[in-house]
């Protein structure tokens, strides 16, 4: 057996790997021919949890409340949002211990330096046991120095996370997430349905005016903008945010209009999609969608129906230009069009009615992009296997974020309390106000209780899911759960060597699709330059890339059947 001091250096050395790791992530070069310790290396075996298992319930059951034999505390990286900075009192913290024997001991990480400060957390071995708010494909950065755990190898251990799985069908979408040895390194967020967050919103008052009905497709975008340009021709109909902090220029615009070309843009970007057709893996950039998608939105920008400083404005000009009525539509989600657009039109222009309506279809059809069911999730330090509680740890992590009871705690706080329940219908008490749903209360669910919260908070049925829309979600998420998935790709793990090949590769060919789509868009390339654009992708190891992942693809399905 090793020593608590060995067992710490070799933490150290695998965190100073880690951090190489992600320094290659970023496009530096390292990590040449390294290879981690393997997770968890005690000494007993990273699978014998018999001195483990302190604290943890004998038997442990899909819909059973967990609670540990003896009092416990786990450390946890903490994503502290400004809208809700983080608070000791916070009657979250206070019920959890409670209910489970728990207590947390948050490590504070301001939103804005949240990956930052992850990794170098990781990188110098001093991660919190519990990581959250890790967004898929951010651990791969972590796996070959054996800082966090193949959690896959613990599920077991997890029967609420097993039962979603399995009930709601999502091996495929896990599959996805795994690496080169066949595990995942992530426990994402599990969604029943697809839930969708962006869309166009247009100002109804002036369609009505216009005797305009709302549209269901790109095409009829395209006719009530060209009619409302038609009625305020010194105006651009269109204008859009959500293209600073963030490498996307009209981050949300493309995100959405991409998935009516059956392609992912915008946040969902990535370099390599699965064609299911052709069963095998294509460069999105370089794709028939992909080229149509840019051939209808410079359609839009040359004839001046979107505001051409949607792509560069900051969000608070695009929607002070919505306020000022010089533009009457724009990119939205269901919080920005109640708490912002809705409530400062109703303030500043007499009789605005605005609304958000399903993402309008396009050739792909009444899609959603595929893989959507995942969020973001929980990474698992490898110093947590050296507790002798892990297995109550893992039943702990498994009960909070995967139960219903679990999440219906983290979302709404505490019957009788927080909020009241008829079936699946949830009200606030008096005086408590969620994201600006009573301007008047004194309190506020996520500010001053730590429900609500980002870090706990995502995933779940369903039912629960949809308990916090707004009439207006109801009937967007309604309409959208409607809509056939995209196939997802097959497992393709890389190995290491590939890993630090892929991320060398990677980022140049995004950072070329992404400056020649704006190019495209405004008209500064034309579209008749598309081969040549193409040429210069393959100049840049296009090819070699999508090779790379198709090798991959064939190994793995060989090797796991």
């Amino acid at each position: 057996m090793k020593n608590a001091a060995q067992k710490k250096a070799e933490r150290k050395n695998r965190g100073q790997l880690s951090r190489r790791q992600v320094l290659a992530a970023a496009g530096f070069i390292g990590l040449a021919g390294l290879t981690g310790c393997g997770s968890g290396d005690d000494g007993g075996g990273s699978k014998d949890l018999s001195k483990k298992r302190n604290g943890a319930m004998k038997e442990y059951r899909a819909g059973q409340q967990f609670k540990a034999a003896g009092a416990l505390s786990f450390s946890v990286l903490h994503n502290d949002n400004p809208g809700y900075p983080m608070k000791k009192d916070w009657l979250f913290w206070k019920e959890l211990t409670r209910r489970t024997g728990v207590t947390f001991k948050p490590v504070s990480v301001p939103l804005s330096d949240y990956e930052k400060k992850r990794s170098l957390l990781i990188g110098a071995g001093d991660a919190p046991f519990l990581i959250p708010k890790t967004y898929h494909p951010s651990e791969v950065a972590f796996v070959a120095s054996g800082a966090i755990l193949p959690v896959s190898d613990y599920t077991h251990l997890m029967p609420h996370f097993l039962d979603k799985v399995k009930k709601w069908g999502l091996e495929p979408e896990l599959d996805s997430i795994r690496q080169s040895d066949g595990k995942y390194y992530l426990l994402p967020g599990l969604h029943e349905k697809v839930k969708s967050g962006y869309s166009l919103s247009l100002r109804t008052d002036v369609l009505d005016r216009l005797g305009l009905a709302l549209p269901t497709t790109w095409d009829e975008v395209y006719t009530v903008l060209k009619a409302i340009r038609e009625e305020y021709p010194d105006r651009y109909p269109f204008t859009d945010r959500w293209s600073t902090n963030t490498p996307y220029p009209a981050a949300a615009l493309f995100s959405y209009l991409g998935q009516a070309y059956g392609v992912r843009a915008g946040w969902s970007y990535d370099n390599i999609s699965w064609d299911d057709p052709a069963g095998e893996f294509v460069f999105t950039g370089a794709t028939d969608g992909w080229r149509e998608m840019l051939t209808y939105l410079r359609k839009l920008v040359a004839e001046k129906l979107v505001d051409p400083e949607s792509f560069t404005q900051t969000d608070d000009d695009a929607v002070k230009k919505l306020l000022s009525e010089k533009a009457f539509a724009i990119s939205a989600n269901p919080q920005e069009l109640v708490q912002n657009y809705r409530y400062n039109l109703g303030q500043q222009v007499q009789g605005a009615t605005i609304e958000m309506i399903p993402v309008p279809l396009g050739p792909a059809g009444p899609v959603v992009i595929g893989g959507a069911r995942l969020e973001n999730g929980v990474m698992v330090s490898d110093k947590a296997l050296d507790s002798d509680s892990f297995v109550a740890m893992m039943q702990f992590v498994d009960w909070l974020w995967y139960s219903d009871e679990g999440q219906r705690f983290a979302k709404w706080g505490v019957e009788g309390v927080t909020y009241t329940r008829s079936g699946d219908r949830y009200t606030l008490k008096d005086g408590i106000s969620l994201m600006g749903s009573d301007p008047d209360a004194p309190k506020d669910l996520q500010k001053d209780y730590g429900f609500f919260n980002g870090v706990f908070t995502y995933g779940g049925s369903w039912a629960l899911v949809s308990s916090s829309f707004s009439a207006d979600e109801k009937a967007f998420q309604d309409a959208m759960a409607q809509r056939e998935q995209l196939p997802i790709g097959p497992a393709h793990p890389l190995q290491s060597v590939e890993q630090e090949q892929a991320t060398l590769w990677d980022t140049p060919l995004r950072d070329h699709v992404t400056q020649n789509a704006l190019k495209f868009a405004l008209g500064k390339r034309p579209l008749s330059e598309w081969d040549a654009y193409v040429g210069e992708l393959k100049a840049k190891n296009m090819d070699q890339l999508v090779a790379l992942h198709n090798k991959a693809r064939e190994r793995y399905a060989k090797e796991n059947g």
